[in-house]
């Protein structure tokens, strides 16, 4: 873990978690990967044991506000969800990287071209790496982020209203 990141798990507090795709990219923009997600999100929702409050699927990021699940902890959950996402996603999209320009530390084989049209290069990764988990510590707390969440796509004008 890097130095500062401090997680709090095993006090029973909600967690308010926020994590973003590859360089924040709308990767999830289109109807089929917010289908996968959700569908993924449902699986390893009933696999763990956790309760889910309330989530917003944004193109390029998304924020759950959960539970501590029975089994492992908020940060095994984004592990299992966020690995079974690029696996669907990526599936059947798989191009080969003769590996002449690719990153430090960054795997050269199953990378995909971007899905949402920005560009043609090559997809090293699908998400970004870890992941921001506010404790949610108060019923006031949890009103807070259950309205900022419901508003986040009302703001930036994906929808009309909260419900939709």
């Amino acid at each position: 873990m890097p130095a500062g990141l401090m997680r709090y798990y095993g006090k029973g507090d909600l967690h308010f978690i926020t994590f973003s795709c590859y360089r924040r990219l709308p990767l999830l923009k289109t109807v089929r990967a917010r289908d996968v997600f959700l569908k993924e999100l449902g699986k390893v929702r009933d696999e763990m044991g956790f309760h889910l409050l309330g989530y917003v699927v944004m193109p390029e990021h998304v924020h759950l506000l959960m539970s501590e699940p029975k089994q492992g902890t908020p940060s095994t959950v984004l592990q299992k969800l966020k690995l079974r996402v690029a696996r669907k996603l990526r599936k059947g999209k798989q191009t080969q990287d003769p590996g002449s320009n690719t990153e430090p530390g960054v795997p050269s084989v199953g990378l995909t071209r971007l899905p949402c049209g920005e560009t043609d290069e090559p997809l090293r990764a699908f998400w970004q790496a870890r992941f921001y988990d506010f404790n949610v510590y108060s019923r006031g707390k949890e009103v807070e982020k259950l309205n900022y969440m419901h508003a986040n796509p009302v703001i930036r004008g994906l929808v009309e209203h909260p419900r939709d």
